[in-house]
């Protein structure tokens, strides 16, 4: 595959304040990436480097082969698509869509044929009349959209495009989005804090923290193999259960502390008499039908209807179930797991054991 966006050893400095450290990425040609990571972690300051909005202090930046040191925003041919939607509220919807195509001279009867060509593939066709403010959020970021396409620009990037919207259009957008990503045929990068819209709508999931790429991956890469504590705690909802434990004398199995020394069994051993943290998925824990070394006493029951989560009385553990309980708070029952769902972390370095 072609490299569209390459970034070798970039760093940022806001003063004293390191905000981006060594990142090295390299975003394939056609590929859609989603930088995610808690607030502060360096996701929108990177994208807005590759913008041109922010510059970097060190490093090298390169857009379709080009470097972009000293390279102006206006010419990296690179669209945004900002959270705040940023459209013109005195221009139509036809307006917006045409103002960067009129502004780089491109005569008028050009310009609405694109239009119409771009408002077919967001849905927009019977609103370019409309202005913003007679627009629904949904409808507004779709025009956000179709003006970041109309540029055929070499990479789409997207600043949390979906926080401003309720739940259900959540998901109708984020399906909108990949799909007008695959009908292009783009390169894009999107800037989200909501671990579902990246591992739903990403081929490639970059999770940062604290400025740093602590790890890059396809989704399901980083949901089966975390490389540290951290990155298991951020991919998966709910969030994975962490319990200390020791490794058992034989190495084969866990030991969890201050349950009478519960033993959970591994797919593969580990050192003897080590201390470490296990860590293990809400969805990857059952119900025992029968006898069990590894026991949960109920605390809450929430169910949705086709799932029901449950919370151990102490709120150390988690569990979700694909169907309804019976169980009640108070109840004490036994729990399994399959050995290769656990997972071991070093309990001073949280990286993967």
């Amino acid at each position: 595959m072609t490299a569209q966006i390459e970034i070798r050893n970039v760093d940022k400095h806001y003063g004293s304040f390191h905000a981006l450290k060594n990142i090295d990425l390299v975003i394939e040609k056609g590929s859609f990436v989603a930088l995610v990571g808690p607030s502060g972690c360096g996701k929108s300051t990177l994208l807005r480097a590759i913008a041109g909005l922010e510059s970097i202090s060190s490093g090298e930046l390169r857009i379709a082969g080009e470097s972009m040191t000293g390279v102006p925003p206006r010419r990296r041919d690179v669209a945004m698509v900002f959270q705040s939607y940023a459209l013109y509220p005195h221009m139509t919807v036809e307006e917006n869509l045409t103002y960067s195509l009129r502004l780089h001279g491109v005569g008028k009867a050009e310009a609405r044929q694109k239009a119409a060509e771009v408002a077919a593939t967001t849905g927009l066709s019977l609103l370019l009349g409309r202005y913003p403010r007679q627009l629904s959020g949904g409808q507004r970021q779709r025009v956000a959209m179709g003006r970041a396409i109309i540029r055929n620009p070499k990479a789409f990037l997207f600043d949390e495009p979906l926080s401003n919207l309720d739940a259900a259009l959540r998901v109708q957008m984020r399906k909108e989005i990949r799909a007008l990503h695959d009908r292009l045929g783009a390169t894009s990068v999107y800037v989200t804090h909501d671990q579902i819209e990246a591992m739903t709508m990403a081929d490639w999931v970059v999770v940062m923290r604290d400025g740093v790429i602590e790890q890059q991956g396809r989704p399901l890469d980083l949901y089966d193999r975390p490389v540290n504590r951290f990155v298991a705690g951020f991919i998966g909802s709910p969030a994975m259960n962490f319990l200390p434990a020791r490794m058992a004398e034989d190495g084969k199995a866990i030991l969890l502390d201050g349950s009478g020394g519960e033993r959970i069994a591994l797919a593969r051993p580990a050192e003897p008499g080590r201390a470490v943290v296990a860590g293990m998925r809400p969805e990857h824990l059952r119900i025992a039908p029968g006898d069990s070394n590894f026991h949960f006493t109920v605390g809450a029951v929430e169910s949705t209807g086709s799932a029901t989560y449950l919370s151990s009385d102490d709120g150390a553990l988690q569990l979700v179930q694909s169907d309804r309980t019976d169980l009640n708070p108070g109840d004490r029952v036994g729990l399994e797991i399959d050995p290769a769902h656990v997972h071991l972390f070093d309990p001073e370095t949280g990286t993967s054991i």
